[in-house]
């Protein structure tokens, strides 16, 4: 169902406030300035074993202006939506500017700010694909279907606890810029997420099973039959919990391993999402986990894995959280190569960062979090494709003789390169001859980033392709938080170290 943009927003003198602050910032000679002003709409409910136990609503409503005065950085921001608050707004931000361009002459630097090129993008607007908005939904109809599917999991038997959660966004933005471009742009996202808890009575070990259904750019449909089975996941869950429960301890050790797109997204994320953004791999951010291996030198040379990893930037992906028309630079929605044939060839980049490197444009990868937040160099929905040939899961399992089939994400740990990492899941399998042959627990995998990737004999097929990511990725010092979302099949990897996590633990 094709949306326009709320009119309440639209009401709200945008044209007015950017005409006001962009004059301004021309008047002091700023040799480019943008306006950018939104409404973020943010809630949450939380319920504990079938009753409410939390919830929250809140409206993030203000304007940032960006400059570049002096060939330095300026911002400052606003809530007060008057045309002489605009303007001193502006005053406010290439006064800033005026005072980077002191400390960077202080400190002896003669790097200036400038902008790659971007084509003119006059009055365009965009609104995300759902068909009902989550808050045009009553409370307590949403509270209610979480209750009822808290209270399915807690009448099977072994499930002691159930938590249930549910995360929506509504984001309007409005964008302008002395170049021309005007842009209006709305989102929705939303993230429910259920979990059952076991408890063995007698010895008091406990363990959780967690809904996979990942949170994604639909509506209230998601929760209501598009896009996910939540009945037939409701009703596995307990018994998966049952199975956990009783599985016995993984042998540490090396196995072929076959990863479900529930768990890969995660490790996309971390050892290519974040690795692939340019200001992290020159060394521009460091915030959230460091830099990365994936320096600016080795791109077209550097072997990420083999020949059959082919991975995607994406900022037009349907449903994807990182899907945008238009990023907060003015930059169109693209979708572009980061890794081919197994080989790095592309980048994350925003327009300083394209310009700085010899880019001829940026891919659209500015974002910030708030109106009271500078856009800082965020992640699209990084993707690895799948083979239009490839197998299905249960065919990529029939290939191994000895392993494991790791389903759902769990815990992470990365270090400061994106280079050496370990992940757990939900859920873990032991393959013997082709099959599955029951749950084991304790069970993380570990990996050196390009070598991991170079194991990967076969990707499966577009059946097997799911867009799993996240609401919660970090970046950036005042730190930012964006959605993200990763695509991927299932997966075939050899030869795999697999840890034992209790022992690790010292248990």
């Amino acid at each position: 169902m094709a949306h326009e943009v709320d009119q309440s927003f639209l009401a709200l003198p945008l044209r007015a406030l950017a005409d006001a602050a962009l004059a301004r910032a021309r008047a002091l000679g700023a040799e480019h300035a943008d306006f950018r002003l939104e409404r973020v709409r943010d809630a949450s409910l939380r319920l504990r074993d079938a009753r409410p136990s939390g919830a929250s609503d809140s409206t993030d409503l203000g304007y940032a202006v960006r400059v570049v005065h002096g060939g330095a950085w300026g911002f400052a921001s606003g809530v007060d939506l008057t045309m002489d608050a605009a303007a001193r707004v502006a005053g406010q931000a290439v006064a800033m500017a005026k005072l980077s361009a002191k400390v960077s002459e202080a400190a002896g630097s003669d790097e200036r700010v400038s902008l790659a090129d971007e084509p003119v993008h006059a009055d365009r607007e965009w609104v995300s694909a759902y068909d009902l908005d989550p808050f045009d939904v009553p409370e307590e109809e949403k509270t209610a279907l979480l209750a009822e599917w808290s209270a399915r999991l807690l009448r099977a038997d072994g499930v002691a606890h159930a938590d249930a959660s549910l995360h929506f966004v509504h984001e309007n933005k409005f964008y302008a810029d002395t170049a021309g471009t005007v842009t209006t742009q709305q989102r929705v996202r939303l993230h429910p997420q259920l979990t059952a808890v076991a408890v063995d009575a007698t010895t008091g070990e406990f363990d959780s099973m967690r809904t996979l259904a990942p949170p994604v750019g639909r509506g209230w449909e998601y929760l209501t039959g598009t896009g996910w089975d939540w009945d037939g996941e409701l009703e596995r869950i307990p018994g998966l919990l049952a199975e956990k429960m009783r599985a016995p301890s993984v042998r540490a050790g090396t196995y072929d391993m076959v990863v479900d797109p529930s768990n890969l997204w995660l490790t996309i994320h971390e050892s290519i999402g974040h690795a692939t953004e340019l200001d992290r791999a020159l060394g521009y951010e460091a915030a959230y986990a460091g830099t990365s291996f994936a320096t600016f030198d080795r791109l077209g040379t550097l072997k990420y894995g083999s020949e059959i990893m082919n991975v995607t930037g994406d900022r037009t992906a349907e449903h994807g959280l990182s899907t945008i028309g238009y990023d907060d630079e003015g930059v169109a929605g693209q979708s572009w190569d980061l890794i081919k044939d197994g080989r790095l060839v592309g980048y994350q980049l925003d327009r300083r960062i394209a310009r700085l490197t010899g880019f001829e444009r940026s891919n659209g990868c500015a974002y910030a979090d708030s109106p009271s937040h500078v856009p800082v160099q965020r992640m699209a929905n990084v993707s690895l494709r799948p083979d239009p040939g490839g197998l299905a899961t249960e065919d990529l399992i029939g290939g191994v003789d000895r392993g494991i089939y790791v389903v759902g994400d769990r815990s992470w740990s990365i270090d400061m390169q994106r280079y050496n990492f370990q992940f757990t899941q939900q859920r873990a399998y032991a393959i013997r001859n082709g099959r599955l042959a029951g749950q084991l627990r304790d069970v993380a995998y570990q990996g050196i980033t390009p070598e991991f990737w170079g194991s990967m004999e076969k990707v499966g097929g577009p059946s097997t392709y799911v867009l799993g990511g996240a609401f919660n990725c970090g970046k950036a010092q005042p730190g930012q938080v964006a959605a993200v979302s990763h695509g991927c099949p299932s997966a075939l990897f050899r030869g795999v170290n697999i840890l034992n996590t209790a022992r690790e633990g010292g248990r």
